[in-house]
């Protein structure tokens, strides 16, 4: 199967609106993250070499390196989220006739399950650090395109909260409760911060508008 990556924007929303259950909206979430990390690129690259914002080039020289390398990892999780979710598929056409095959079958959903909680989670944690990053060139990047930091926010908040409902409807599912737990309080954790995060961003940029 092509990545979904590789496909154009139309092919991608035509299959995101179809009847296949994946891709969806983790993948989504993980494609809004990598639209907000790209913006925050773009905003950095208009703000390099100009001379209205020469003592910021070093920093918005560092911040492009990392944003790029953040986006690379981004859109590889759009496709990572979509083989969660046939990993969980698959498990349902696994034997049930024995007691043995049940066994097997409980155990290998368990470990789907999980593996689907963790990665829209490290999404989350790709979408804070990039609210990290953008929130570094808040007030030192080109006041031209501070409407394109605060979409990026914005995006990047999105893909954090819909990644977060994904984390939720996965882990509802696992049995293991330590991992429950865990999952459940450290995505919280995330939430909060990346929220307040987008929103010192938002804030900031409207009010300079």
């Amino acid at each position: 199967m092509d990545k979904l990556v590789d496909l154009t924007i139309t092919d991608f929303v035509a299959k995101l609106g179809s009847d296949e259950p994946a891709p969806g909206g983790g993948s989504a979430s993980a494609l809004a993250g990598s639209v907000g990390a790209a913006l925050t690129r773009m905003v950095c690259e208009l703000t390099i070499g100009k001379k209205k914002y020469a003592e910021y080039d070093e920093e918005m020289k560092a911040l492009l390196v990392e944003l790029k390398e953040l986006n690379d990892k981004l859109l590889a999780a759009i496709d990572a989220d979509t083989e969660a979710f046939n990993k969980v598929s698959a498990v349902f056409a696994l034997p049930k006739e024995t007691e043995q095959d049940k066994e097997k079958r409980k155990a290998a959903m368990q470990d789907a399950l999980k593996y689907a909680t963790k990665v829209p989670f490290h999404t989350m944690e790709l979408i804070l650090e990039g609210l990290e990053l953008t929130s570094k060139a808040v007030g030192k990047s080109n006041t031209n395109a501070a409407s394109d930091l605060g979409v990026a926010a914005l995006t990047m908040k999105a893909g954090l909260y819909g990644s977060w409902l994904n984390v939720l409807i996965n882990i509802g599912g696992v049995k293991d409760d330590r991992f429950r737990n865990e999952y459940a309080e450290n995505g919280k954790a995330l939430l909060v911060k990346g929220t307040e995060l987008a929103d010192y961003i938002y804030q900031q940029i409207e009010n300079s508008l």
